[in-house]
């Protein structure tokens, strides 16, 4: 798959459960995420085992991997005429500032230019959310709108559409 300096994307698999297992008890990405806290596992399990065998051709969840290990995901949702919606999540909150998923949001841009042929990417992401701000500024993302409110961090927050 695709290659940076330091980030690979890779094809997520069913063997990446345990790591999701851990991400899914951390309640500071739970939170994030829109994740459930305390989630069962057995549940978890067949949401990752629907995510990895998922074929769709307007998504795709690609794996972040970081010194040979996953670390996050990103995805390309409403693939179609050159245009597709990015998504990343983190799954180390540990991680988070130092600059990992913004190298990861350019993998996967470059990914999706390459692989789906796609010209225009859009992204939300919840106001007070500054690390995403600041990430899909610093790659070149434009706000557009300020549409609808959704929880983030037990908060109802206002959401922002970016476009790059």
């Amino acid at each position: 798959m695709h290659q940076s300096s330091t980030i690979q994307l890779r094809p997520i698999t069913i063997d990446d459960f345990d790591t999701i297992l851990c991400w899914s008890r951390d309640d500071s990405f739970c939170l994030a995420n829109g994740w459930e806290t305390n989630r069962d596992e057995e549940e978890l399990r067949r949401w990752w085992s629907y995510c990895v065998h998922m074929k769709k051709e307007t998504f795709t969840r690609i794996g972040i991997q970081w010194e040979s290990r996953l670390i996050g995901y990103g995805d390309l949702a409403g693939i179609g005429n050159g245009c597709a919606e990015l998504g990343i999540a983190i799954g180390e909150s540990n991680l988070w500032g130092k600059g990992i998923g913004h190298q990861a949001a350019l993998s996967i841009v470059e990914y999706g230019r390459e692989t789906y042929a796609l010209t225009t990417f859009t992204a939300e992401t919840h106001e007070s959310n500054k690390r995403s701000r600041r990430m899909l500024e610093k790659i070149g993302f434009e706000e557009i709108s300020r549409n609808g409110f959704e929880e983030y961090a037990g908060k109802i927050e206002q959401l922002i559409q970016y476009r790059l």
